[in-house]
């Protein structure tokens, strides 16, 4: 009697082992499917984070951009009269535009302002207007330059100038551009003020490659 009770117990104990292994088990699994189920909450939160400040990011550039160009356009209108004074009396300009785009191909070019003038003085004079001046901004105009002709093929005789003219800039930029062969134009007080440097030679871009 008392082996089987003694078996009896040791059935009953193993039973309850099974039971609680089973138990562990189950709560082990529930553990283990919580923790996904909040690996998987908490990757959503972050992907729905990092899209939320990408178009955050993408908005404030939006609006930096704006004001960005609301200020280029506001500086170009600003001065544009005293732009058109200079470019009609040094330059002998007939036709002065501004915002002038013209399209060839699947290629977009726009000019700030552009001079043009046929007969004696067969010029054209590209002005590209910046708040601030930067060194981009050179290699900029001359890469417009050297593709002038491809965009306006009927002024491929003329004479071609580029003129720089900006409301701040580096004084070591300005002569970076001057050497360059770019007229430098800082503008204050709505006036375009055209420098030309003791020494100072335009470059006839017509008469030979840009290289930027």
């Amino acid at each position: 009697m008392e082996a089987n009770t003694s078996l009896d117990e040791i059935r009953a104990i193993l039973r309850e082992i099974t039971e609680k292994q089973r138990e562990i088990t189950e709560k082990q699994r529930e553990m283990i499917a919580d923790r996904e189920q909040q690996r998987e909450q908490e990757h959503r939160e972050r992907q729905q984070a990092k899209r939320e400040t990408d178009k955050e990011i993408n908005r404030v550039a939006k609006i930096v951009g704006d004001i960005g160009n609301k200020f280029g356009s506001f500086t170009e209108g600003m001065a544009f009269p005293s732009m058109e004074r200079v470019l009609r009396r040094k330059f002998g300009m007939t036709d002065v535009a501004m915002r002038y785009k013209t399209q060839r191909g699947g290629d977009t070019m726009e000019i700030d302002v552009l001079g043009l003038a046929n007969g004696d003085v067969n010029t054209a004079v590209l002005v590209e207007v910046k708040s601030h001046l930067k060194e981009r901004d050179i290699e900029q105009i001359l890469q417009m330059l050297d593709r002038f002709v491809r965009f306006f093929p009927e002024h491929r005789h003329k004479k071609i100038y580029g003129i720089l003219a900006f409301v701040d800039g580096a004084e070591e930029v300005r002569q970076q551009a001057t050497r360059a062969g770019l007229y430098t134009a800082p503008i204050h007080d709505e006036v375009f003020d055209l420098l030309r440097p003791k020494g100072f030679t335009p470059r006839d871009f017509s008469q030979e490659p840009v290289t930027a």
